[in-house]
Parts: structure tokens; sequence; C-alpha cells
């Protein structure tokens, strides 16, 4: 009798054992690989298609992966891969990559010219809430400078036909930008490209 009360037990145990490790929430850092055969390890893209996304912030992160999953967002695949995650998760994965160093692509091919056309634009348009080129984390508006050059061409494309929303004063700027000069999103990637402030 006794015996069989201590096996019982025991499987007792161990079933409630398996069935709270089956509810563990993976770490930040285990979320994160899922991430980098698309985004590079730690978020760090070599592509010139895909975003890096090491050193954003988190709430950046946050905002677009709840974006990605309520399909509020245009992507190609996010919006599938993102369904996949709760707001826990999303959380975690924020962190993470925050806490990484920024990346920046460095083989991409720019033109100098472009580039110092773009920086002007830039600073009379973009650094407002693009400080420091486009790298600080805390303006909590994605990073810009050493980004993949189509993923920057395709987004800004995207914010102008308006496939992706935009803040109202970031619609109004770039419509100013490019009625000053029509090459302005050509010129603003080069600069972006060229990863310098």
């Amino acid at each position: 009798m006794i015996r069989k009360t201590i096996i019982k037990s025991t499987l007792l145990v161990a079933a409630i054992a398996l069935s709270v490790q089956s509810q563990a929430v993976p770490s930040a850092e285990a979320l994160s690989y899922t991430c980098a055969g698309c985004h590079g390890t730690n978020g760090a893209s070599t592509g010139d298609a895909i975003p890096s996304i090491a050193g954003l912030s988190s709430t950046y992160l946050v905002d677009a992966m709840k974006a990605y999953k309520n399909d509020e967002r245009d992507p190609t695949i996010m919006n599938r891969i993102a369904k996949g995650y709760s707001e826990e998760q999303f959380e975690l994965m924020g962190s993470f990559f925050e806490a990484q160093e920024v990346h920046k692509n460095r083989d991409q091919t720019f033109d100098v010219a472009k580039a110092a056309k773009g920086k002007k634009l830039h600073n009379k348009y973009c650094s407002k809430c693009h400080t420091d080129a486009g790298i600080v984390a805390e303006d909590d508006a994605g990073q810009l400078s050493g980004n993949a050059k189509l993923f920057l061409q395709y987004s800004l494309a995207d914010f102008h036909d308006g496939t992706r929303s935009q803040e109202k004063k970031m619609k109004k700027k770039i419509k100013k930008m490019l009625k000053r000069d029509k090459e302005a999103f050509d010129l603003i990637v080069n600069y972006y490209v060229s990863g310098k402030k």
C-alpha cells in the first residue's frame, strides 16, 4: 500500500513538473534565434533587403510585431510569423534586440555625391524624429543609418504610396521633401546606406 502511494505521488509530481515546464516561456535569447535566419545573428542583417533589428528600441520592435500580428502593417511574410508569438514574447524579443549593438551593413555600395545631398535632406526633413542619422534607439523610430538598401527603398516607397501607414508629420515632411527634389528618396537612401553621420 505504501509502495503504491509513493509511486502515485511520484507520478503526480512528475506530471505537474512536466506540465509547468511545457508552459514555460522561452528566454529572450532563445526567441531571438527564430529571427536570425532572416535578420542575422543577434539581429545584425548582412543582406540588402532585410533590415537589421539589432539596437532597435524595444517599443518600436514590439509595436511593429503587434502591427504585423494584427495585419496593420503590410509585409511580405512578417504578419504570418508574428501570429505565432504572444505579446509577452514580443516584449522579450524587444528587450533582447534593444540590448544589442546597432549594426551597420558596411558592404553596400552608395554614391558619395548623392549621400552628401541626402544628408542635407535628412537634416532638414527627418532629423527631428530620426536623430543621430537615424540610429538612436530612444527615438522609437527605427534604424536608418547603415540599414539594408533595398529595405530602405521599399519602405520609403510604401510610405509614399500609402501601403504603409505613417505619422501625419512624416507624411507632410515626405511630401515637402519630394516637392523640393523628386530624386529625394534616392539621395536620402544613399545617405543612410553610407552609414555616416
